[in-house]
Formats: structure tokens, sequence, C-alpha cells
């Protein structure tokens, strides 16, 4: 399996970490995994509302020192 991409939208706010995903997945193949930082705490709930709603899959979330890291695979 490819090596997870890294999307850095730290000190980006709302919408934006989103926006640079949505972005990236246009061009993704299905099966590829992105992992966002984000320093906005709402990308903690808006990209796994987004991947859910959508359908890809959220691989995992956590926050560390104030950087959340949202992993996830594109499903379709």
């Amino acid at each position: 399996m490819a090596e997870r991409q890294i999307i850095d939208a730290r000190g980006s706010f709302c919408p934006g970490p989103l926006m640079e995903l949505i972005a990236r997945l246009k061009f993704a193949q299905v099966g590829e995994e992105f992992e966002v930082l984000s320093t906005d705490q709402g990308s903690a709930n808006d990209i796994p509302e987004w991947l859910n709603k959508v359908g890809h899959q959220l691989l995992g979330a956590r926050e560390e020192a104030g950087v959340w890291h949202i992993a996830l695979r594109k499903m379709k």
C-alpha cells in the first residue's frame, strides 16, 4: 500500500482544511489514504461528518499538541 499522503492545513480555518481535502480527493485514486493536519478544532467534527456523508472511510482522528490528525481512505 502506498504511503499515506499528508495534507498540511495547519493555520487554515474552517472550511479551509476540508476544502483542501476535497481538492486533493478529486485527483486521488480509490484506496489512497490521506492524513489532514489541522489546527482548527472544527475540523475534528467537520471532516469526519463530511466523510460519512459522501462515503469515504475515516481511519482515525486524534489531537496531538494542538494539531488534529485526521486519517482517511478514499472509497469511491
